[in-house]
């Protein structure tokens, strides 16, 4: 009789012991995801050929700083995207997924012949009328902000549409996918 008490109050003991670990883990990982790296699942084509419809994105949230939870917003700033970074951030209440071909300060030129195109660096990026009329008066990317775009020109709606994201709002570098 004493050996299944003893037994008993060990599996007990073991219980808790596991419960207590998962608690943990979990605890973990949420702190993880919430803060350090995240995945996300694509949905859309704007950064067609870099980033595919339906790939998993792995996303480092501690790239410029650190993200202050369920916000648009960063609590502490330590960095800056430099052009090139693919980016995450909120636009409209959804995580979007975009190129920065623009940060403070860089000039911006534009062309209105035959075709609308903006042209910041060694790029040349398409625009539409709309696109051309909302960019055309900023003569630089303005300080605290950088220029977004998808890399699949025709179809994304990013900075040429609704202007510069502010360098606050950014949640997260793409590191793979």
């Amino acid at each position: 009789m004493e050996k299944d008490e003893a037994e008993n109050s060990e599996l007990k003991k073991n219980g808790k012991w596991l419960v207590f670990v998962i608690c943990v883990g979990l605890v973990i990982g949420l702190v993880l995801k919430m803060f350090v790296i995240d995945f996300l699942h694509v949905s859309g084509t704007s950064m067609v050929p870099s980033i595919q419809n339906g790939d998993v994105i792995f996303v480092n949230k501690l790239a410029y700083g650190i993200p202050k939870p369920y916000s648009d917003k960063l609590l502490i700033q330590w960095g800056c995207p430099k052009r090139g970074d693919i980016i995450i951030y909120l636009y409209k209440n959804k995580i979007v997924v975009k190129r920065c071909v623009g940060i403070s300060g860089d000039l911006l030129e534009y062309s209105d012949e035959t075709v609308y195109t903006l042209n910041i660096g060694n790029k040349q990026i398409p625009l539409s009328p709309s696109q051309y009329n909302n960019l055309r008066d900023a003569q630089s990317v303005p300080e605290g902000y950088i220029l977004a775009v998808g890399d699949n020109y025709k179809e994304s709606i990013d900075s040429r549409t609704y202007g510069f994201v502010s360098v606050h709002n950014i949640l997260g570098k793409v590191i793979c996918k």
